[in-house]
């Protein structure tokens, strides 16, 4: 029977597992011990299968998913997986058996790394690393929750900024500086210009420039498909999971054909064929992202912009400027390859359009017979009515508010054959006015 014993200062928790193993956990106060029997209690109750061996550490566990997961995941991600894990999490957590993580690990493992002065999405980027694994660690039933989900009212996990903040942090270049960066790319860095006018054209991120190969550009139809993506020396596919087909403007399409006569030329001067990638390197290879990020930032010191832009930073500005002028909000989201509508609106929401002055007058009824009705005037209410059925009473005349001929429009003063036609009624103050053919 599961119960808990006080030890040498510990509180120890006696309790047998769902396979029947006896097991004991420490605990360092009454109310660890008590909330550990509580779920392992649950546990036990559960009906499960033996998962390959259930005392599994988090180090040896960690190892054990990313040789699963390597086929599976982008060259990228593993590699940010695998740093989070050897750096952070597992110096950390390692130790513990997988079974006996809790979710008050998990908060003291955030808070210490917090406190050491990690930024907020960068422990954000360790405890997604955690959470991954962990849910691997559920599905293969070695724990029944995942202890790094965020869950509850606490707001220790919740490492996600707001949307609000994230779209502070996006940086995005104004129309003048973006001018002025690619003048200096032109000037400082003539190799790469072709390649950063696109992408600020485009909004194409930096690994699908990369990847972006002549078979896949029309110029004549003025688009582009964007198949794939190059990260790491390894070609992929695009983030999203899938192509997209992207426009593209004069300027891009004129600059295209110059660059791609340059290459042809440069090519047969060299005895070699054409490269099939739209920006290679001088080898004809993929360009490397190192080299072209340095290249950036040259140019943004030779054009006084500020150092913290980046070559995606082009991206934000595509967007932005877009969105600036007005332009369809799901026509951004279809260019840039967001997988949903909200990720856009969250990322770019400030530069919508708020107001839409006019924009309401396309409401208004038109055409040559239109039939409105306000109804009883007293003072605080109006009621308006449209009535498709047009009075046929040769009373009605070319203008309202008294008989032909009256020059006030008071009702209160026409005759009351006329008040009666237009629904006067004396006894309770109100009126009913009928236009038709208005």
């Amino acid at each position: 029977m599961a119960c808990i014993r006080k030890r040498r200062g510990k509180f120890v928790v006696d309790y047998r597992d769902a396979l029947g193993v006896r097991r004991w956990a420490s605990c360092d106060t009454r109310r660890e011990a008590e909330a550990l029997l509580q779920r392992v209690l649950v546990e036990a109750r559960e009906p499960r299968r033996a998962a390959t061996d259930t005392d599994l550490t988090v180090d040896d566990y960690a190892r054990r998913w990313l040789t699963i997961i390597q086929t599976t995941v982008k060259a990228r991600t593993l590699e940010s997986y695998e740093s989070s894990l050897r750096l952070h999490v597992l110096p950390v957590l390692g130790e513990l058996k997988v079974r006996m993580l809790t979710r008050a690990h998990v908060k003291q493992f955030v808070a210490r790394k917090l406190t050491s002065g990690y930024s907020l999405n960068s422990v954000r980027i360790m405890t997604a690393t955690l959470h991954a694994m962990l849910n691997e660690a559920v599905e293969d039933e070695i724990i029944l929750a995942n202890p790094a989900a965020r869950r509850g009212r606490s707001k220790v996990l919740r490492l996600a900024p707001a949307a609000a903040n994230r779209e502070e942090h996006i940086k995005a270049l104004e129309r003048g500086q973006l001018a002025a960066l690619l003048a200096a790319v032109a000037e400082r860095e003539p190799r790469h210009h072709p390649m950063f006018l696109t992408m600020a054209r485009t909004g194409l991120r930096l690994g699908e420039a990369f990847g972006l190969q002549w078979r896949d550009v029309d110029l004549e139809q003025r688009e582009a498909r964007v198949a794939r993506s190059v990260s790491s020396g390894r070609v992929d596919t695009p983030k999203s999971g899938k192509a997209r087909t992207i426009d593209l403007s004069p300027q891009v399409c004129d600059l295209l054909t110059r660059h791609r006569e340059a290459q042809q030329a440069a090519a047969l001067s060299a005895g070699r064929g054409v490269p099939e990638w739209v920006f290679p390197s001088l080898e004809g290879t993929p360009l490397d992202r190192a080299n072209v990020e340095k290249a950036f930032k040259r140019a943004l010191r030779h054009a006084g912009l500020p150092s913290h832009y980046s070559p995606h930073s082009l991206r934000h500005t595509y967007a932005s400027l877009l969105l600036a002028e007005g332009v369809n909000v799901v026509y951004v989201q279809e260019q840039l390859g967001h997988s949903s509508i909200q990720l856009t609106v969250g990322t770019y929401g400030r530069w919508l359009r708020k107001k839409a002055p006019g924009a309401v007058d396309a409401l208004d009824d038109s055409g040559p017979s239109c039939s409105v009705s306000f109804g009883r005037v007293n003072g605080s209410k109006v009621v308006a009515e449209t009535t498709s059925r047009a009075l046929k009473s040769p009373q009605v005349v070319d203008w309202f508010g008294g008989p032909r001929g009256v020059r006030t429009p008071d009702l209160l003063i026409a005759k009351k054959s006329t008040a009666r036609f237009f629904g006067f009624d004396e006894a309770s103050s109100c009126r009913t006015i009928n236009i038709v053919n208005c």
